[in-house]
């Protein structure tokens, strides 16, 4: 059984009335959408902006509410438990999202933001064991401990998101939706952590939906890649089929229009 079951899922948003008519426009963001996501494995999904691809992210980790369709990760549909239900659930379900500086909140030390996850659902023991949690989720990021007392401003972008990982990290969850990750660095930065990523997922087993518009990424990490345009998934197979025997020509062009990159 897939670890993620993704099927007939939509998102309309409702914009406010136009200049021309007093009827209010929809905008069908995520169209009638079915993917499994295996355990261990990385999905990537690739398309060009406004295709659709971050809210799906937010669809499946149930940050936002479908218009219809449904979403059962290990077995619960996301969409029918109770609330009390999904908070427990929450601490399998992460994001790492595209802005490192927007992610963490400049008034937080960086030991008080990786260790929140654990506060807020009552893991991670003692405050010292919460400390020592907080040190090997650093190391295990490739960061110095002498990082915990200092705040986000002090490092650079790509240490930034090498923090907001180790917070994603500390409740120890099954599965992360990485939202263009390393879309906000530059290309030497961004190669480092998706190098990372991979290296975490072989050290546990992590399963990953891995989003973003630059398909020699996607091809460098994911076990299988889905294509979405505006909206709909337009194809889904192995990397190897997609990359050498793609189907459709929007899949094509993405694969033209990108060069190759060193990782």
């Amino acid at each position: 059984m897939p670890l993620v079951e993704i099927r007939n899922l939509s998102k309309v948003f409702v914009s406010g009335e136009t200049a021309l008519s007093r009827r209010k426009a929809e905008v069908r963001a995520v169209e009638d959408v079915s993917l499994d996501i295996h355990a261990g494995e990385t999905l990537g999904l690739v398309g060009e902006s406004g295709s659709g691809k971050s809210t799906l992210g937010r669809l499946i980790l149930r940050l936002i509410e479908p218009t219809s369709g449904t979403v059962r990760f290990d077995g619960h549909d996301l969409f029918a438990i109770s609330r009390p239900e999904m908070r427990t659930l929450r601490r399998d379900l992460q994001i790492i999202f595209q802005d490192p500086f927007g992610s963490l909140d400049p008034r937080m030390r960086v030991a008080d933001l990786i260790a929140e996850p654990l506060v807020i659902h009552g893991q991670g023991g003692s405050r010292r064991e919460r400390n020592d949690r907080v040190a090997e989720l650093l190391r295990i990021v490739g960061l110095d401990a002498s990082a915990r007392d200092r705040y986000p401003h002090e490092f650079s972008g790509g240490q930034r998101q090498r923090i907001v990982i180790a917070r994603a990290l500390a409740l120890r969850p099954k599965f992360i939706v990485c939202d263009e990750p390393v879309s906000a660095l530059d290309v030497s930065v961004g190669a480092q952590i998706v190098n990372l990523l991979a290296q975490l997922q072989r050290d546990f087993g992590l399963t990953y939906l891995f989003i973003s518009h630059s398909m020699p990424i996607v091809r460098y990490l994911s076990t299988r890649i889905a294509v979405m345009y505006r909206g709909k998934i337009l194809e889904v197979g192995s990397t190897e089929e997609i990359t050498s025997t793609a189907q459709h020509n929007y899949t094509k062009a993405l694969l033209s229009a990108t060069p190759e990159i060193s990782l």
